[in-house]
């Protein structure tokens, strides 16, 4: 404005050419400056017609999925694989797979064999609203497979998706880290997941399970009594009429020849080894890349 006065010889900016910047910040506090200069318009919501938003109401009945990803870190800006975290919310019962991307591409084949690699019936699928699981391809997959209801978390209820969020640190975090780990070793986690990591989880790992707790003043409090602490497959059988939630062609005693087939610390003996010798092929291999 200075320079439009002085320089450029325009009359109307001789009272603002010598007007301080900070009186300017001033000016623009006014009510007449703001009602004419500023535009207000109200947050429009995005609205997405798959998945319905609210949390999953399993009824105490397994099958009632909540699912995350977890990201297996960068390294020199260059993406690392991604987990799929699935877990019952009755049953606490899980299946972690590997994917090279969330991209429909890689994730749907993957996420239909963990699906499928699941004993009973799946009846809920929750989320929260990332696109990778809010999406047409997956809703397609959902429908499918004939999976009743698709649910996704709601706004400032962060508890929606809690369980799956607390099992990526308990167990993915736990056995695969927080490193780098190339995309292109996604087949190799994949098998390691499938084969070691899923069946020790859910047949030899054991975990707490609430109960609720109602005091004379109707509050309801959650305890975690010893008597409760089981695997998921063990919490599984304790269901009533549990044989009715597995898929057909499963049977108890087919999984109980699985589980019984040797002890927790046994069975986390070849996890170990697996783990070790998974680390040491990415290990290996990044170096000869290198």
């Amino acid at each position: 404005m200075e320079r439009a006065y002085g320089v450029f010889g325009d009359a109307r900016y001789e009272r603002l050419a010598v007007i301080s910047v900070a009186h300017l910040y001033n000016l623009r506090q006014r009510a007449g400056y703001q009602r004419l200069r500023q535009v207000w318009t109200k947050t429009r919501p995005v609205t997405i017609a798959i998945g319905e938003r609210r949390a999953p109401a399993p009824n105490s009945q397994p099958g009632y999925l909540r699912v995350d990803s977890v990201h297996q870190g960068d390294q020199d800006g260059v993406k690392g694989v991604y987990h799929i975290n699935t877990v019952d919310c009755v049953t606490q019962y899980e299946g972690v797979a590997t994917c090279e991307r969330i991209s429909e591409a890689f994730l749907i084949p993957v996420l239909a064999a963990l699906l499928d690699s699941l004993p009973f019936v799946i009846k809920g699928f929750h989320s929260d609203n990332g696109s990778e699981y809010i999406n047409h391809d997956v809703a397609k997959l959902l429908n499918k497979l004939l999976i009743e209801e698709q649910t996704k978390s709601r706004s400032r209820h962060c508890n929606d998706n809690a369980q799956a969020e607390a099992k990526n640190g308990a167990i993915v975090r736990k056995h695969l880290g927080y490193s780098h780990i190339p995309q292109r070793f996604a087949t190799l986690v994949n098998a390691f997941c499938c084969e070691h990591l899923n069946p020790y989880v859910n047949f030899h790992r054991p975990c707490l399970f609430a109960e609720t707790i109602t005091d004379a003043k109707g509050r309801q409090r959650k305890r975690y009594p010893y008597k409760l602490m089981m695997t998921p497959y063990e919490k599984l059988k304790s269901l009533p009429l549990a044989a009715q939630f597995l898929k057909p062609g499963i049977t108890f005693q087919q999984l109980d020849v699985q589980a019984n087939a040797m002890s927790d610390n046994e069975a986390a003996q070849p996890l170990n080894d697996a783990r070790a010798v998974l680390f040491k092929t990415i290990s290996n291999r990044s170096k000869k890349a290198a």
